[in-house]
């Protein structure tokens, strides 16, 4: 899918201006429904994102385009999660490629001959390469980082003087659980914490920031534990259901289409508490108006939830008293809307 360029660029700023006021804690997106990659926690902070972007460029970004943008950026979030379980694998074809070389120089040392192979005999390495299920994506999707040999030397460089490595490589215990916790250490501490890795990241899609490898790397160190507590199906799949799949685009419909009401309702609301409603930021009000859609028009989701999950979004991805504004005004529409009969929910 392609956008314009004036579309693409405000998009790419409006998700910066997203992560803006992000606290200084990973936010844990991969704690809940650990058997699915892409969970509603992290469905409604991409419909947030989307809206954001979406109210920046209006008339130009329609609501149809808007719809195909969430799309597009959830199915390339789970490409991303597959794009990160594939660095260890071919990082490790790399390597074995040069231990073959040096076997079979001129003058190979004692070394040379026998190399230590602990590394490209990594066994949760190993199981991930056979996996075809990711092999199926991969070849169904180009997902490869072969394209870029420099940026796959550069970062097995740096795998290779790790410490993480060396003390690997000097330990005597053989185990998956070792192979495993090698990797989920390399993805937090090597590779997602060069800069180099975000750059790469950032240059493959319009959709994915720094912030989204380091939220899919959490997705991606639970496979790695997965595979070492010997899951029959490690490999997370993209939702739950159909209705998971189907949450993100009724959530996003439903927001625009009640926004009017709702931003009437927040106004209302914030001058009751003595609030400047020309002062909301832009975001507090998306996450407000996304929340009393979903308050008003999914009566599966417990009242209780919706509050809890925007009250986080607002503490983690607006401004440092946005939870507290957030928290109060939702709370005080919730009674509002029970008034008027339209939550009947618990």
């Amino acid at each position: 899918m392609r956008l314009s360029d004036n579309v693409s660029t405000t998009i790419r700023k409006s998700i910066s201006a997203y992560y803006l006021h992000k606290p200084s804690k990973i936010v844990n997106f991969a704690s809940s429904n650990s058997d699915i990659m892409i969970n509603r926690v992290l469905i409604r902070t991409k419909v947030v994102q989307i809206l954001y972007s979406y109210m920046l460029t209006r008339p130009e970004c329609t609501l149809d385009k808007a719809l195909k943008d969430l799309d597009a950026c959830l199915g390339k979030t789970y490409e991303l999660y597959h794009y990160l379980l594939r660095l260890p694998v071919e990082l490790t074809h790399i390597q074995e490629m040069r231990l073959d070389e040096a076997r079979n120089k001129y003058m190979p040392t004692e070394e040379d001959l026998h190399p230590n192979m602990k590394f490209v005999k990594n066994r949760m390495v190993e199981q991930l390469a056979g996996d075809e299920l990711l092999q199926q994506f991969a070849d169904d999707h180009t997902v490869t980082w072969n394209d870029d040999p420099i940026f796959e030397r550069l970062m097995l460089d740096k795998v290779l003087k790790s410490d993480l490595y060396n003390n690997y490589m000097a330990d005597d215990e053989d185990s998956m659980e070792a192979d495993s916790l090698l990797w989920q250490q390399l993805m937090k501490q090597v590779i997602l914490a060069d800069e180099n890795m975000a750059d790469a990241i950032e240059q493959r899609s319009l959709f994915w920031s720094e912030d989204d490898m380091n939220l899919i790397g959490q997705f991606v160190c639970k496979t790695f534990r997965r595979i070492a507590d010997n899951e029959e199906k490690p490999i997370l799949p993209m939702y739950k259901d159909e209705e998971d799949s189907e949450f993100g685009k009724e959530l996003f419909q439903t927001s625009v289409i009640q926004m009017p009401e709702n931003n009437a309702l927040i106004d209302e609301l914030v001058e009751t508490s003595r609030w400047d409603k020309d002062r909301i930021v832009l975001m507090d009000r998306i996450i407000m108006c996304t929340a009393l859609a979903e308050l008003r028009s999914f009566d599966k989701i417990p009242t209780a939830v919706t509050l809890n999950e925007y009250i986080e979004l607002a503490k983690n991805f607006s401004t440092a008293g946005s939870g507290q504004f957030v928290n109060g005004i939702l709370n005080n529409a919730v009674k509002q809307l029970r008034k008027d009969g339209k939550i009947l929910k618990a």
